[in-house]
C-alpha cells in the first residue's frame, strides 16, 4: 500500500470545498435587470427621441422611481442577502476586506460603497425628474410645485446628475470585467440565476413569506409613485417656463 505524499495530503485538506449558495433573490435580480433597462430607455428617449418621445422619458422616469421606492423598501423587509444592514460598508468591514480577512457571499464591502452610490445618484435623478421642464415636450409631475427658475436648476442637475450616474455605471462593468477576467470571478451569472460558487458558506436562517414581503414591498412602490404622479400631474412646459427661456438639454 503506497503512502500518501505529505503535501497532498495536506493540500486536500486545506483546499476549500466549493459550495453552491443562494445570493441574490429573484425580486433583486428583476430589480438590477429592470433597472439597467430602464435607464438605458430614459437615455435614448431624452437624447434622441425628441419632443415625439417627452411622454415616454416621462412613463419611464414613473417607473425608474417605483423601481427605486421598491429596492429602498426591500433593503430592510427583502431576502437576506439584499438587505443594507447584511452589507452595509462600515468601517470594520472594509478594513477586514482590505487585510483579507472578510467573508461573505453577498457584496463585499468596496462593491457595496458601489451600490450604494447608485442608488443615491439613481435617487437624486428621480427628484430632479419630478421638477424638471424641457420647455418643449416635458414636465415633471411636480415642476408646478415651483417657479420656473428653480425648475430650469434642477433640469440642469438631472442632466449633469445621469452624466455621473454614467461615469459609476461604466466603473461598475469596469469591476465586473476585472473579477471575470483578472480574477477568474463570475458575477454575472449570480445575477442571472441567484446561485453562486464560494469557498465559504456562512450559515443563513430560512425565508419565510418571502411572496408576501416581495407584494408588500411592490404595493409600497406602486402606491407611493402612483400617487406622485396622480396628485400633481404632468403640466404643460409652457405654464412653467420663463418667457423666451431655452432649454439646457
Amino acid at each position: 500500500m503506497s503512502a500518501v505524499p505529505i503535501e497532498t495530503a495536506v493540500d486536500a485538506e486545506e483546499r476549500p470545498q466549493l459550495q453552491t449558495v443562494r445570493v441574490w433573490d429573484l425580486p433583486l435580480r428583476i430589480f438590477h435587470w429592470s433597472l439597467a433597462i430602464a435607464i438605458a430607455a430614459a437615455y435614448v428617449t431624452a437624447e434622441f427621441g425628441g419632443s415625439e418621445w417627452g411622454e415616454w422619458h416621462g412613463r419611464i422616469g414613473w417607473f425608474v422611481l417605483a423601481l427605486f421606492i421598491f429596492r429602498l423598501v426591500w433593503g430592510f423587509i427583502g431576502a437576506q442577502h439584499a438587505r443594507f444592514r447584511r452589507f452595509f460598508p462600515t468601517p470594520g468591514r472594509i478594513r477586514a476586506y482590505l487585510q483579507g480577512r472578510w467573508r461573505g457571499v453577498g457584496h463585499n464591502p468596496l462593491g457595496a460603497l458601489s451600490v450604494l452610490a447608485l442608488l443615491i445618484l439613481v435617487g437624486a435623478q428621480v427628484a430632479t425628474g419630478l421638477f424638471a421642464n424641457d420647455d418643449i415636450s416635458f414636465a415633471g409631475p411636480l415642476a408646478s410645485w415651483i417657479d420656473s427658475g428653480a425648475s430650469q436648476r434642477l433640469t440642469s442637475w438631472h442632466e449633469q446628475v445621469f452624466y455621473v450616474l454614467a461615469g459609476f455605471i461604466l466603473l461598475h462593468i469596469v469591476a465586473v470585467l476585472f473579477y471575470l477576467l483578472w480574477r477568474r470571478s463570475n458575477l454575472i451569472a449570480p445575477m442571472l440565476t441567484g446561485y453562486k460558487l464560494v469557498a465559504y458558506a456562512p450559515a443563513v436562517a430560512s425565508e419565510k413569506s418571502l411572496a408576501w414581503r416581495f407584494a408588500a414591498a411592490v404595493f409600497v412602490a406602486v402606491a407611493v409613485s402612483w400617487l406622485i404622479f396622480r396628485d400633481a400631474p404632468p403640466v404643460q412646459a409652457e405654464s412653467v417656463a420663463a418667457p423666451g427661456a431655452t432649454s439646457d438639454w
